[in-house]
């Protein structure tokens, strides 16, 4: 993921294993531009168990399944959704 780019690349050098721990006292600092705003490594991570991660894509996908809703487009939007009976689904929203 683009958004992720400096800190997969730092979870790519790594040494593993790793703990939660470990990588936020290493690489909390740094910064994930997320679609509606930025959040810290660390501040991601801090959401999960001190877990052991064996190699750096466990550990990117943690990171990836830890950060904030500032990381989805449009709040509770799906277009797969069916409408309920008697509904003509939602307004168009031009972008």
């Amino acid at each position: 993921m683009r958004m992720f780019t400096e800190a997969n690349k730092q979870f790519e050098t790594h040494s593993y294993p790793a703990t939660t721990r470990e990588l936020i006292a290493e690489y909390g600092h740094l910064k994930l531009s997320l679609p509606n705003g930025t959040e810290t490594v660390g501040a991601a991570l801090s959401r999960l168990h001190n877990e052991t991660y064996d190699d750096a894509e466990a550990a990117q996908l943690a990171m990836y399944g830890a950060v904030s809703d500032k990381a989805i487009g449009r709040k509770y939007y799906s277009d797969r959704d069916p409408f309920g009976p008697g509904e003509n689904g939602p307004d168009p929203l031009s972008f």
